[in-house]
């Protein structure tokens, strides 16, 4: 089967913005991103109609995501370390490297038995909120979701509500590394956000890091599919002696550290950028 172009030319992108460790940007040719205005979000559903859509946002991303793994386009073939989450009791922040529109299903799918019926939150980019690619636009807006913006007083919203679900327990996935890299194996430097607001809400982060190997099964672009393995690692505690500033860079690092160590043994091979 001959492979996407528009696949090959993502991975090209890739190596490219390794090469010029420009970690953070996506790849894909995102949509335009349309400012969130604060009358236009409600981050605790706190309206009827917002628990409705939500409720069914929900089914509809199961069953969507489901259907991925009953076909074998979506693959989890271990998880390992669920006890490093079930340990840390109330609010937490997960962290996970971002190579998939799937990956965040494949969190949900590691955690779920150990969530006591509880949902997991997502942080997204501005406009997958206001303008989301099709087909998944229900699933942005109302899958538990938590956009970013771009306005100063809707990021006072969502500030008070990302404290509020931690304070009553709720888990909510960050992906630091920010833009999404398709399939990519290696964790790539992070950015500050999560670590931030690990430390201003005084709230561990618990680190998972995802690795990959070829299927027998191919995808409708011509690749192989991936089996993840989910490598959910110890908890890290911000350090309450440090100040805000070093406490956020700590917990960066020893983040950044963990999934570094988790890469290295499962592949056997040291990280090595700008190599294949």
């Amino acid at each position: 089967m001959e492979k996407s172009a528009h696949k090959v030319e993502l991975l090209r992108r890739i190596a490219e913005l390794e090469k010029k460790e420009l970690w953070h940007l996506d790849v894909e040719d995102d949509p335009e991103t349309f400012p969130l205005m604060p009358d236009k979000i409600d981050y605790l559903n706190e309206k009827f109609i917002n628990k409705i859509k939500t409720r069914i946002a929900n089914i509809l991303g199961a069953r969507f995501f489901d259907k991925m793994i009953a076909d074998k386009q979506l693959i989890i073939k271990d998880v390992r370390g669920i006890e490093n989450f079930t340990a840390v009791k109330g609010g937490k922040i997960i962290t996970c490297n971002h190579f998939s529109v799937g990956d965040n299903y494949a969190v949900w799918v590691a955690l779920r038995d150990d969530m006591d019926g509880r949902m997991l939150y997502k942080v997204i980019r501005e406009g997958n909120y206001t303008n989301p690619p099709k087909p998944f636009g229900l699933f942005m807006r109302h899958c538990n979701t938590l956009p970013l913006s771009s306005q100063k007083a809707t990021m006072v919203k969502f500030m008070k509500a990302f404290a509020e679900l931690l304070q009553r327990g709720e888990t909510i996935l960050i992906y630091p590394e920010q833009g999404m890299w398709w399939n990519y194996r290696k964790p790539r430097p992070m950015q500050d956000g999560a670590f931030s607001l690990a430390v201003r809400n005084k709230t561990p982060i618990v680190p998972i890091f995802i690795t990959m190997e070829d299927s027998n099964v191919l995808d409708g672009d011509g690749f192989f599919v991936q089996e993840y393995t989910m490598h959910i690692l110890p908890a890290i505690y911000p350090d309450k002696n440090l100040s805000h500033a070093d406490a956020k860079r700590d917990m960066k690092n020893r983040n950044y550290a963990a999934w570094v160590k988790t890469y290295e043994e499962f592949y056997q091979k040291p990280l090595v950028y700008g190599e294949l």
